[in-house]
């Protein structure tokens, strides 16, 4: 067949039908590169993945990022400009048989016919280690150029066979502006938008979107359409959308997360404020953490870490509060658990800040596993049995409490590492006292 390929045609015919059934966010999705908003490290002129589109040359990759950032309207791009077979997975729904169904197809279709097949697997991060398995052979051998998305950091979420054949790019949260660029041009779009509604719509209503959607160009749209369809022409036949009504529309917004992503990123910028002394930073990503779900239990160990690793002896009390936070949160729950773990964050950012606790158990394991370990001296080894004495056990022992200020010097190190110094005790607060 001549002209435009297998795919463009099936889904300029797809498009057509959903053209007036289909949500906002459907309608609006991007058909060319040029309507591809940001993402131009990936997709922008000039670069890789964008020459390897256009010339249908494309390798096997992963799109990571999250929702409504462009992942599935980069793969129907590419399914519109390749001439290769197009197949479409949803990992929520198929299994290996279904994998082993298309790449059966794909055998059949290079060996008649020289024809390549993409397969593209939306939410690749929920097939298993053996699902994923499955792929490997016909994504080395090039049967099949595989085009996985995820919403979940494939490192922790994608078998590292598949990784280190696959390039990965990550798409990022679309920005305000972008959001903004797509709803007003979708309140113009007489074929695909909401053009044949005469809208009027405050500014600020815009705006308000735009920052409710965090990022997600599918949620964006899908609040506008829900504040036009749902308000009422006025006498001249125009919908009013004013900040009230936006706010309505997008009330179900949840500025979480993804726990098996960026969990760890926000956890990480919750102990690195409070590493860094910045309480502010420090309750606002403890205000992600509760928001996005996680447990008392969760945020209250890594509370408690903190106090001993980044506080330590310049501040003993930041452990005490950091366990008292932990079980008090636990005995109440949220949401007044909030409060108590929102006291021992600002406590512990405020509190002076030392690593010698860390350093100094560090040096002891070091020693441990690098050292020969030399028994005991026999003046410190256990006296407290029959025999032990015929043994020489405890023989010469000083009693500290025998001794001026209940301190004796003697040697409690085993031989060939009895001068090391593991602790040294930092200039911040409490510590300055320990070190004199």
């Amino acid at each position: 067949m001549g002209g435009l390929p297998l795919n463009n045609l099936f889904l300029n015919a797809l498009e057509d039908n959903l053209s007036n059934e289909a949500p906002l966010a459907e309608r609006m999705r991007p058909r060319s590169l040029a309507e591809f908003e940001e993402q131009s490290s990936i997709v922008g002129n000039g670069t890789l993945l964008r020459r390897a589109i256009e010339t249908d040359s494309l390798q096997s990759i992963i799109l990571y990022g999250p929702p409504g950032s462009g992942k599935t309207t980069l793969a129907r791009i590419i399914a519109r400009l390749t001439r290769s077979r197009f197949a479409t997975i949803s990992a929520v729904m198929a299994g290996v048989a279904d994998l082993r169904r298309v790449i059966e197809e794909a055998r059949e279709l290079r060996a008649h016919y020289g024809q390549k097949t993409i397969l593209f697997i939306d939410e690749i991060h929920r097939f298993n280690k053996t699902q994923q398995d499955a792929l490997l052979p016909d994504v080395e051998n090039g049967l099949i150029t595989l085009i996985g998305s995820t919403t979940e950091n494939p490192m922790f979420s994608v078998i590292r066979p598949l990784l280190s054949r696959t390039g990965l790019y990550r798409l990022t949260p679309l920005s305000d502006q972008a959001i903004i660029r797509i709803l007003r041009r979708s309140l113009t779009d007489n074929e695909r938008g909401l053009g044949k509604f005469p809208v009027k719509i405050e500014p600020d209503a815009v705006t308000y979107i735009a920052r409710a959607a965090n990022g997600d160009a599918r949620a964006a749209l899908n609040y506008l359409e829900l504040a036009v369809l749902s308000s009422p022409p006025d006498q001249n036949g125009t919908r009013k959308i004013n900040l009230t009504v936006v706010q309505e529309a997008s009330q179900r917004h949840v500025p979480g997360y993804n726990k098996a992503d960026e969990h760890y990123d926000v956890i990480s910028a919750f102990i690195k404020s409070m590493r860094g002394s910045d309480p502010q930073a420090a309750l606002y990503w403890l205000a992600r953490l509760i928001y996005a779900g996680e447990s008392v239990e969760f945020i209250s160990r890594r509370i408690m870490i903190h106090a001993c690793e980044d506080v330590g002896l310049a501040d003993p009390q930041a452990l005490v509060q950091a366990v008292s936070a932990a079980q008090a949160a636990s005995m109440v729950g949220f949401p007044e658990a909030k409060i108590i773990l929102a006291q021992a964050a600002i406590y512990i950012s405020l509190a002076p800040k030392s690593n010698s606790v860390v350093k100094a158990i560090d040096r002891a394991m070091e020693a441990v596993e690098k050292e020969r370990a030399n028994p005991v001296p026999p003046h410190l080894r256990d006296s407290s049995y029959r025999g032990a004495a015929s043994l020489g056990h405890g023989a010469n022992y000083k009693y500290p409490h025998n001794y001026p200020d209940h301190r004796v010097k003697q040697q409690y190190l085993p031989e060939g590492i009895e001068d090391s110094i593991f602790y040294e005790p930092s200039e911040q607060g409490e510590e300055r006292k320990t070190k004199k």
